[in-house]
C-alpha cells in the first residue's frame, strides 16, 4: 500500500513539473487593412506588414493586467508570439496596437482584438494559438471598392 501512495504522489509531481517547465505557447495571426470599410476581408484586403500587436491577460474578477507581450507583424501580415507561460483562468486576448501603414490606421471595432486560451487546462494539446484576423480601416475606400461589394449582394431568389 505504502508503494501505491509513493507512485501515485511521483506521478502527481511529474505531471506538475511536466506541467511547469512546458513549451511555451505560440500565439499566430495576422493583421489586415479593410481597404473597402465594411467591416470584414474582401479581395482587396492587404496585410499590413511592422504593425504592432500585443497579448494582453487580464485576472476575471480584478480585470487587472496579469501578462502583456509586445509583437510585430511580419511582410505578410502575421505575427508570431511566443508566451512563456500557462495563463490559467485569466482572459487573454490579443490587441491591435499600432498600424503599419499610415492610409490604414483607424482600429476596426470589433475586429481590434482576439480572445485566445492560453491554458494546458484545457484539452487542448497543441502549443500553437491561432487568433482571429485583426483589422484597420482604410483611411479612404478603393475606387474599386464598389465592384468588389457587389459580389456580395443578394437577390430576393439567391437566398
Amino acid at each position: 500500500m505504502a508503494r501505491l501512495v509513493v507512485f501515485v504522489a511521483l506521478c502527481l509531481l511529474s505531471v506538475s513539473l511536466a506541467t511547469a517547465t512546458s513549451n511555451p505557447f505560440l500565439v499566430k495571426g495576422k493583421c489586415y487593412c479593410d481597404t473597402c470599410r465594411c467591416g470584414f476581408e474582401t479581395p482587396a484586403t492587404k496585410y499590413l506588414a511592422g504593425s504592432k500587436v500585443k497579448v494582453e491577460c487580464k485576472n476575471r474578477v480584478t480585470n487587472k493586467i496579469t501578462y502583456s507581450i509586445d509583437g510585430v507583424t511580419n511582410s505578410k501580415g502575421e505575427y508570431n508570439i511566443l508566451v512563456k507561460r500557462d495563463c490559467g483562468d485569466d482572459v487573454c486576448d490579443v490587441v491591435l496596437v499600432e498600424s503599419g501603414d499610415k492610409t490604414c490606421n483607424i482600429p476596426n471595432a470589433g475586429r481590434d482584438r482576439a480572445r485566445v486560451a492560453l491554458t494546458r487546462n484545457n484539452g487542448m494539446t497543441s502549443d500553437v494559438r491561432y487568433a482571429n484576423n485583426m483589422g484597420f480601416l482604410s483611411n479612404e475606400p478603393l475606387s474599386t471598392c464598389t465592384q468588389i461589394l457587389q459580389q456580395y449582394q443578394l437577390t430576393e431568389d439567391q437566398y
